[in-house]
């Protein structure tokens, strides 16, 4: 069997390879948008065909699709076991999220551009890195792995994965296996290896006010006529003590056990202005990682730019709720509901409705799987691991954990905190990139041999 230096000497060399290979899938534009519409099936086909190309060189020979309604294909690779051998299921995606404002682009977003050691351009770190570091890790084992593994890449996870967010729980024979490997993560920061334990989960919150049937001279009525903005921010600010922690009772905060980055390291990549402070208390594991997070993600208010002395008659926000791993965030929607409906701000009544949820995930780091994974991420940075928890949420990851619920759950990948994924200057480092396929690969390698 080999080694990690055996593995990382054969990744050495295929690393121009690869390095080519993902140029080529930044290079197609396979950007998602809300309702799969016509005007992306081109491109998002093209990233589909190169993604089973790539898959082909690297010795992956039975290739499927699931053709899901209003769903970009899914594709579905097998390479079969070796007699008595696990089976490891490797998953990620093809689909991005668009530039945006390309002029805060240093290079073209989709013309991937080498500079000091890391590839810019849409999608690099997530996730076509990702699905390129899968790649390499079978091209490792000549395509020939000791294990077998099936393979999943999906084109709409940037909008939710639509039919096929829950489409693993209803047909389980495909995602049959014993370990996942969900790669559309990565490292706290560039050097330090990281296994992801912990996804928060997601509950979105729609919060209206109608107070008047228009507009009023504020003159003539304010003072006493009640403001719809008005009585929709005190609401809002009911959500938060004096600290900035979250106000809400009952959702769940426990301590956080793993590492992750100091407060320096965080406000460097938040991208904090001087002298701001952090809000809330306590670890800042327990703050992004398990714990709840309230966050106003839009607001309806008259522009400042062209505004009119008046007493404002309706106003809405929408809320994104982050919700610790193991708590149900159904649960957690129906508690901030409850909590704003009670608000009552000056005597008014807020209309709560609850919208998009996303279940959280939390790992079992317990056993042989997790020895090894952290062993083969050690070993191919040369630095002690690091156990962390993820802010976002990652949508499939509880359909995949339904429809095979005993297999082990390592989510990893070649991102890493300051690669700026959906924004401007999206990066992966190539360093980075090269110790995750041979992490991958070593993994594999031991997973074969406990068979």
């Amino acid at each position: 069997m080999a080694t990690t230096e055996d593995l990382r000497a054969k990744v050495s060399g295929l690393m121009p390879g690869l390095t080519e290979e993902l140029a080529a899938l930044i290079r197609i534009p396979s950007v998602s948008l809300p309702g799969y519409p016509e005007s992306t099936h081109a491109e998002l086909a093209r990233g589909c065909d190169a993604v089973v190309a790539l898959l082909r060189r690297s010795g992956v020979e039975q290739i499927s699709f699931l053709d899901l309604p209003d769903t970009a294909p899914v594709i579905m690779g097998e390479i079969p076991a070796p007699p008595g051998a696990p089976t490891v299921l490797l998953y990620g995606h093809y689909d991005v999220v668009p530039a945006g404002d390309e002029s805060l682009w240093r290079t073209p977003p989709f013309e991937p551009t080498v500079v000091e050691g890391a590839m810019y351009g849409r999608g690099t770190a997530d996730t076509k890195g990702n699905i390129v570091a899968c790649a390499g890790a079978l091209r490792a084992w000549d395509g020939r792995p000791p294990v077998g593994v099936r393979i999943v890449v999906e084109g709409l996870e940037e909008v939710g994965g639509a039919a096929f967010s829950t489409y693993p729980a209803t047909d389980p024979e495909k995602f049959a296996c014993d370990v996942m490997v969900v790669a559309d993560v990565g490292n706290v920061k560039p050097g330090v290896p990281t296994l992801t334990v912990g996804l928060r989960g997601m509950a979105n919150v729609l919060v209206e006010v109608r107070t008047l049937d228009s507009a009023r001279h504020s003159g003539q009525f304010g003072g006493a006529a009640p403001d719809a903005l008005l009585a929709l921010l005190r609401g809002l600010a009911t959500l938060h003590d004096d600290a900035g922690d979250v106000a809400v009772a009952g959702l769940r905060r426990d301590e956080w056990e793993g590492g992750g980055p100091d407060e320096a390291e965080f406000i460097a990549l938040a991208g904090m202005a001087d002298g701001m402070p952090l809000i809330g208390t306590g670890t800042l594991g327990s703050r992004v990682w398990s714990g709840p997070a309230i966050t106003v993600i839009g607001i309806d208010t008259p522009s400042v730019e062209g505004s009119l002395n008046a007493v404002q008659p309706y106003a809405r926000a929408k809320l994104n709720v982050r919700v610790h791993p193991e708590q149900d965030p159904a649960e957690a929607q129906r508690l901030v509901v409850e909590h704003l409906q009670k608000a009552m701000p000056f005597g008014v009544a807020l209309t709560v409705t609850g919208t998009e949820i996303g279940q959280g995930y939390a790992a079992d780091v317990d056993g042989a799987t997790y020895d090894m994974a952290k062993a083969a991420w050690s070993a191919a940075w040369d630095a002690p691991i690091v156990l962390a928890g993820q802010g976002g949420s990652i949508p499939v990851v509880s359909s995949l954990h339904d429809a095979a619920p005993e297999a082990d759950i390592l989510l990893v990948g070649v991102a890493d905190g300051y690669s700026q994924i959906h924004g401007p200057n999206e990066r992966v480092v190539l360093d980075e990139l090269e110790r995750t396929v041979v992490a991958m690969a070593d993994l594999l390698g031991r997973l074969g041999a406990a068979s």
